[in-house]
């Protein structure tokens, strides 16, 4: 009896020992200089962004304020843009729907062509053909928007009647894409630019984070007899779906504050066309970017109010985006 309780005993963890005082100060904190120079480095990085973000948001609701305040037209929902009259008379309804629209046309042709993509760099192509064909998307990540505003004004605009007249023919009697034979410079062609303009972005970001999957998920499943796509469904992209969302908030990020591409190729007016089609239509940046030096101070004021809408709205994109993602931790590469 005496054996076994000692051996019982003896077998017990042993007890904590306190901390002696060095111990105590590293689990504080940094100790060494080095250590203490990084801490302060990267908090007041941190406190640097919070304060440009608090400061950019000050000055935007500011002068907002007082566009807002002499406004005496309904700012959500007026239809109309003259802030430079007595008494001052606009509104960003045309301009949300535009952006918003355009934007989201971008999205729905830019994410599934921009995913098909990187699933073929990284699980079809050949090793040289992949890498031929990541050059080249990286070399579309580098062009600038004047550029892509000029090709979409001078080439992609005049080629656009042939789908504009295949949409009216099969999908018109729908009227959200009925064509009066109009110039194509409506939201759908801003849509289509934008989304040649995001395709980069996302397919970058989606093939590094495909490229991450863990051989042995991938390995395990072909055992298992999966086929490729099987493989893709089941392990590639599960793994890479917080991955996916975060492309496809950045190219969300960039379609809604493109300037210069959409200035070149829309034709924009006040008002809010039943059909995709039609000529017409504005975005937020595009309205600041045509509109901002011939402006008066009260105009001024007005364009910076819009700014601030587009500023919330992307706030508000980008904390989807990471709601998005705190809810699909376990498909995240860390918890993989």
């Amino acid at each position: 009896m005496d054996t076994t309780t000692e051996r019982h005993q003896n077998t017990d963890p042993p007890a904590l020992q306190p901390l002696d005082a060095e111990s105590r100060r590293a689990a504080r904190g940094a100790t060494r200089p080095g250590d203490r120079i990084f801490l302060g480095l990267s908090r007041g990085s941190g406190i640097l962004v919070l304060v440009i973000m608090a400061a950019i948001a000050g000055f935007l609701a500011y002068r907002a304020a007082i566009a807002i305040g002499d406004d005496e037209a309904d700012f959500l929902t007026s239809f109309e843009w003259n802030p430079s009259a007595i008494p001052s008379r606009f509104g960003i309804a045309v301009l949300a729907f535009g952006t918003v629209v355009s934007s989201l046309i971008a999205m729905a042709i830019a994410v599934p062509v921009a995913v098909g993509i990187a699933l073929f760099i990284t699980h079809y192509a050949p090793r040289r053909l992949g890498g031929a064909i990541a050059y080249v998307v990286d070399l579309l990540a580098a062009v600038p928007s004047i550029v892509y505003g000029l090709w979409g004004a001078l080439v992609l605009v005049p080629h656009l009647h042939g789908l504009y007249g295949w949409l009216d023919a099969y999908l018109g009697w729908t009227g959200v894409l009925a064509w009066n034979g109009g110039e194509p410079r409506s939201l759908l062609t801003v849509g289509i630019l934008l989304a040649i303009m995001i395709l980069p972005i996302i397919t970058n970001v989606s093939r590094e984070v495909f490229r991450q999957v863990p051989r042995m998920h991938e390995e395990a499943a072909l055992a298992l007899g999966a086929t490729r796509w099987e493989v893709i469904r089941m392990s590639v992209l599960p793994f890479g779906r917080s991955g996916v969302i975060s492309a496809s908030m950045l190219g969300l990020g960039r379609a809604l504050g493109e300037t210069m591409a959409v200035a070149m190729v829309l034709s924009p007016t006040f008002d809010i066309n039943a059909s995709l089609l039609d000529p017409g239509g504005g975005t937020f940046a595009q309205n600041i970017a045509s509109k901002f030096n011939e402006a008066s101070p009260a105009g001024r004021d007005a364009l910076i109010a819009s700014g601030l809408v587009l500023f919330v709205i992307t706030l508000l994109v980008n904390g989807a985006a990471r709601a998005i993602i705190a809810r699909r931790k376990e498909y995240s590469g860390a918890n993989a």
